[in-house]
């Protein structure tokens, strides 16, 4: 059932990255090359102590293969901490001036460990339907 809701998925570490996306027309202006979508992510962990999510990095390509990295600090203005078998979930979004692109990254993490967790996120498309192009 929950790949239903979200289709793209990913494990490393102990740590699952799913991701759903959605085409926002009410927040598109193909007329001025501009398209819009929504990801919902949840970051389950899957391991035996908890993890806080630190940084994020992501590698967002438009249809004409512009590669833009973004990298800040944790999710949406947060670095949560994620108990043993919880999962973190949050809403972000991506404008693109083509209507199509993709977008993947990585999560960095730290636990009560010396290395840092590098949790990867699946690569997902970003697709605007046929009337929208």
């Amino acid at each position: 059932m929950i790949e239903l809701m979200f289709p793209y998925q990913e494990t490393t570490d102990g740590i699952t990255v799913r991701v759903s996306v959605s085409y926002l027309p009410d927040q598109s202006a193909p007329e001025q090359s501009r398209w819009f979508w929504s990801y919902h992510i949840r970051i389950e962990n899957h391991r035996e102590g908890p993890v806080q999510l630190i940084t994020r990095h992501w590698r967002i390509t438009d249809g004409m293969g512009l590669m833009t990295p973004v990298e800040g600090a944790g999710v949406v203005g947060e670095q949560p901490v994620i108990r043993p078998g919880a999962a973190h979930d949050y809403v972000s979004g991506c404008p693109l001036p083509t209507p199509d692109g993709s977008m993947r990254g990585h999560y960095m993490m730290v636990d009560e460990g010396p290395d840092p967790i590098l949790a990867m996120i699946p690569e997902f498309p970003l697709e605007a339907p046929a009337n929208a192009r």
